[in-house]
């Protein structure tokens, strides 16, 4: 007999929940709850966020049957927890990649970074998400020190030489100043094709869109167990109340693939990094027209970034915290500190909502799609940039599952990869943000 199913819980309780709640997202449930009933598809799709919900899409449109099976409830994860940023690059710069791999592999990794963006756009348009609120006003990376100024204006000039890439613009820091209302950075780089969103909105709005098409979408139902038959084609997923029969698997549970044993494997492709974000009391007039009055989203420069935007008039700020485990009030603090360091204005402001979760970070920096077996795709690793390349990715795993083979350049995995001592990740990790958070406060 299988093991009772994994209790599930709500959304967290973050500022997205609360606009979501207010704009009458949760007034109908999203999705057709628990699995009753046995199923055959062609693709069962194993994770309800941005990836597993975009292959099913992709999967819908060229008229294959699929099913969406989750835990919990639809983008519970980091697809309704992440800050709403739309970026089109990688961790990695492209000028490094190049080093490593070749000019042709860099070309190939920006139209993939660039597509992604385009990818969530045309969702938007086809899905009807007017309450997502995408603004397409870029992205604008804040330089800490003149160092690392320096480096990201050499990457700017070497995307524009190299790659023909006219979408990024060096700012002083008068005018770095200016637009975000800090004097903490010396100045910047704005990356055009980027923009903002609200997360959680943008996922219900692809689930919605699913359901209206006829596509099962089931939540509070976790996939216990993932069985094949010798010499039989296919898989069966098992859950507590029912079983899907699928000639393919898409794995989509990037950080969150702990939560039952079937999904476990892909756990160890990852070293989840907890992330988390404060938001603040709605701005007075005077402080609202003062900082970030472009709207953008922001980066920093140091090792242990930070970001920082605009969202329902207030201040939104985040960070990595690896000291902490999801749930804790750890690091909260410490994000608040930081944010008032840049923005004194704040001191007196209060935070209204805080929340966290897991970020899925791969050994290479990059996110990894391809093929465990025969029968079982995977997607996941997208290191803090998932809104537009889990959406991006979630199409190739779709594609990966019907036999295609898309250009994916380094985000192509053949077979599972795992984090080398991968039991030791959690005190690794720790060491290497201490070892980064010492060297940003030296200046280094």
């Amino acid at each position: 007999m299988l093991a009772p199913p994994v209790s599930t819980s709500p959304q967290p309780d973050s500022l997205w929940r609360h606009l979501a709640g207010e704009a009458g997202s949760f007034d109908a449930p999203v999705g057709a709850g628990p699995l009753t009933r046995d199923l055959q598809v062609d693709v069962a799709v194993i994770g309800a966020g941005y990836s597993g919900l975009c292959a099913a899409h992709a999967l819908q449109q060229r008229g294959v049957s699929c099913a969406v099976l989750d835990a919990n409830p639809v983008g519970w994860g980091a697809s309704g927890r992440n800050g709403g940023v739309v970026s089109s690059k990688f961790r990695p710069s492209f000028s490094a990649i190049a080093s490593a791999h070749g000019l042709d592999v860099a070309k190939r990794m920006h139209r993939l970074a660039h597509d992604g963006v385009r990818t969530v756009e045309a969702l938007l348009e086809e899905c009807g998400i007017a309450r997502a609120r995408f603004e397409r006003t870029g992205s604008l990376r804040c330089a800490h020190t003149e160092r690392a100024l320096a480096s990201i204006v050499a990457e700017a000039e070497w995307v524009r030489a190299s790659l023909g890439d006219r979408s990024m613009t060096v700012l002083s820091r008068e005018a770095v100043r200016a637009e975000t209302g800090s004097t903490g950075f010396v100045g910047g780089v704005l990356s055009a094709d980027a923009g903002t969103i609200l997360p959680l909105e943008y996922v219900l709005g692809i689930a919605r869109s699913l359901a209206a098409r006829g596509v099962p979408i089931h939540t509070s139902t976790p996939v216990l167990a993932i069985d094949r038959a010798p010499g039989v084609a296919g898989v069966t997923l098992r859950t507590a109340g029912a079983t899907v029969r699928a000639r393919q698997v898409i794995v989509a549970t990037n950080a969150y693939s702990d939560l039952t044993p079937a999904t476990d494997a892909m756990r160890r492709e990852l070293v989840p990094f907890r992330s988390a974000m404060i938001a603040t009391e709605r701005l007075p007039a005077a402080l609202d027209a003062k900082l970030m009055t472009q709207r953008r989203s922001y980066t920093e420069t140091r090792r242990m970034m930070k970001w920082f935007r605009r969202a329902d008039g207030r201040m939104l700020f985040g960070g990595r915290d690896a000291f902490g485990k999801e749930g804790q009030d750890t690091g909260f603090e410490a994000l608040r500190r930081a944010m008032v360091g840049l923005f004194p204005d704040l001191a007196d402001i209060r935070v209204e909502f805080r929340w966290s979760g897991y970020v899925g970070m791969t050994f290479n920096a990059l996110p990894h799609v391809g093929r465990a077996d025969d029968a079982t795709v995977f997607c996941v690793g997208y290191n803090g940039a998932g809104v537009a390349m889990a959406s991006l990715i979630g199409q190739h795993a779709a594609a990966l599952a019907l036999g295609d083979t898309p250009d994916l350049a380094l985000l192509a995995q053949n077979g599972l990869r795992p984090v080398p001592f991968h039991a030791l990740r959690a005190p690794g990790v720790r060491l290497v943000a201490a070892w980064y958070q010492f060297l940003d406060a030296m200046g280094a």
